[in-house]
C-alpha cells in the first residue's frame, strides 16, 4: 500500500490468530506492520510476525523492483516485529541493521551468528539521509520496551511510531479505531504512561501529517483527536463522563444489587452506566472501560476470607497498570464474615489519588431493605 509516492507499508494482515500475545481476544486479527522508503538509497522499518516471512519478502521485493535495501531499521525487538530480521539478511546480505545500543543487545538474544552483521548504532537525535528523505530517530525507551525508537521522516513529515497508536485488529477490516486501540493501549502500554507522556513531548515538537504506527492503521487525517486520545489515556484522566459497575457474584445476591444500583443513576438521569460480570466480560474490556470512565463500584461476595477470583484477577490489572485518579465505591457480600470491602480496599493502597465514596454497601446473603437505602445513597453520592 502506497503511504505516499516514495513510502510503501508492506506489512501483512494475520487473520488466524485468536489470542494476541497469548491473552488478548482479536476477533477481527492483528495487522503487522511494515514500511519501506524509495530514495537513493533504500530503508525497511521493521519485519513481521515469524508466520508471514514469504508473503512479506514478497511485498518488499514487489516494491523493490530488482533494487536491494541500504538498511533495515529496527524500531521495536518485540518477535511480532522483530522475528525475520535474519531472514531479511539472507535474502539482502549487504542490508545495514540501524538500531540502538539496547537494539543489538536484544539482537543477540533472539538470535545466533550475529558478529558479523553490518550494524549502525544510533542515538538520540542521530539523523541519517536516504537522498531526500532524512530519518531521525526519537527514543522511546519503554513504550512499551527498553530499545524502542520511533523514527520521524522530516521531509514528509512522517512519524513510523513503532507500537504507540497502535490498535487490535487487521487493517483490511473497518471498525471504530478508538474502541480497540483503547483496549490496546490499557492492555499493553498502560503501566507506562509517564514514559508515553515523555515521548508525545518529543512529537509535540514535531510538524507531523501521517502516524505509522506498526499495528492497526495509518493515521491520516485528524492527528489532533489521535494525539489528544493518547495524552489523556498516558495522563490517567478521566475520558468519557460514566460509572462502571464491576462485579463477580456467586448465587446472584451480588448482582442483583449492581442491577439496583444502575437502575437507580438511570432514573437521577447519569450519562452512562456499565454493567460489567468479570466472570463473563473478556478481562482487557474490562479494564479498557475501568480506565475509561472516572468512577467505578467494585462490588465482590467475600470468598474464602478473601474476594472472589474475577475481582482479584481485575483489581490486579488495574493497580499493576497505575490505575489512579478515580473515584471508587464499594459493595461487599458475606454470609457470615464480611471481608471483602476491606481486602478491595487494600489492594488499591499504592495507588495514587483514590477517592473512596462515603457511601458503602454491606450485604449479609441477600439483598434486604437496609441494603436498598445503602444503594440509594450511594446512588444519590456518585451522581451528585
Amino acid at each position: 500500500m502506497n503511504i505516499t509516492t516514495d513510502i510503501f507499508n508492506v506489512g501483512v494482515n494475520d487473520h488466524d490468530i485468536d489470542l494476541f500475545e497469548g491473552q488478548y481476544i482479536v476477533p477481527n486479527g492483528m495487522a503487522y506492520h511494515s514500511y519501506l522508503i524509495m530514495d537513493e538509497k533504500i530503508a525497511v522499518l521493521d519485519t513481521v510476525d515469524a508466520n508471514f516471512s514469504g508473503e512479506w519478502l514478497t511485498n518488499i521485493k514487489n516494491v523493490l523492483d530488482g533494487r536491494i535495501p541500504d538498511y533495515l531499521i529496527v524500531q521495536h525487538m518485540e518477535c511480532d516485529h522483530s522475528a525475520n530480521i535474519m531472514n531479511f539478511i539472507r535474502e539482502f546480505p549487504e542490508t545495514t541493521i540501524v538500531g540502538n545500543a539496547k537494539t543489538f543487545t536484544m539482537l543477540t538474544n533472539f538470535f545466533e551468528n550475529t558478529e558479523n552483521l553490518k550494524k549502525l548504532v544510533v542515538k538520540e537525535n542521530d539523523s541519517l539521509s536516504l537522498g531526500k528523505h532524512i530519518l531521525n530517530f526519537i527514543f522511546a525507551p519503554m513504550v512499551h520496551w527498553p530499545e524502542v525508537m520511533f523514527t520521524y521522516e522530516s521531509t514528509e513529515k512522517i512519524l513510523f511510531s513503532a507500537d504507540a497508536f497502535g490498535k487490535f485488529g487487521a487493517s483490511d477490516i473497518n471498525e471504530d479505531w478508538a474502541c480497540e486501540a483503547r483496549r490496546y493501549y490499557f492492555g499493553i502500554v498502560g503501566k507506562y504512561g509517564t514514559q508515553v507522556q515523555s515521548v508525545l513531548k518529543k512529537a509535540s515538537k514535531l510538524d507531523i501529517n501521517i502516524i505509522c504506527p506498526l499495528h492497526g492503521v495509518v493515521l491520516k487525517e485528524n492527528l489532533p483527536y489521535y494525539l489528544g486520545l493518547y495524552n489523556t489515556w498516558s495522563s490517567y484522566e478521566v475520558e468519557s463522563d460514566g460509572i462502571m459497575i464491576a462485579y463477580t457474584s456467586v448465587y446472584g445476591n451480588t448482582k442483583k444489587a449492581c442491577e439496583i444500583l444502575a437502575d437507580k443513576l438511570n432514573e437521577k438521569g447519569c450519562p452512562k452506566v456499565i454493567l460489567c460480570d468479570l466472570a463473563r466480560e473478556d478481562l482487557a474490556e474490562a479494564v479498557e472501560d475501568a480506565f475509561r470512565y472516572g468512577k467505578i463500584v467494585l462490588a465482590s461476595p467475600t470468598y474464602n476470607a478473601d474476594i472472589f477470583p474475577f475481582m482479584k484477577h481485575f483489581i490486579l490489572a488495574l493497580t499493576e497498570r497505575n490505575f489512579q485518579n478515580r473515584t471508587i465505591g464499594i459493595i461487599e457480600n458475606g454470609s457470615w464474615a464480611v471481608t471483602a470491602g476491606k481486602v478491595m480496599r487494600e489492594m488499591f493502597a499504592k495507588s495514587k489519588d483514590i477517592t473512596w465514596l462515603e457511601n458503602s454497601v454491606t450485604i449479609k446473603s441477600a439483598v434486604k431493605s437496609e441494603n436498598i437505602l445503602q444503594i440509594e445513597a450511594m446512588a444519590s453520592e456518585l451522581s451528585d
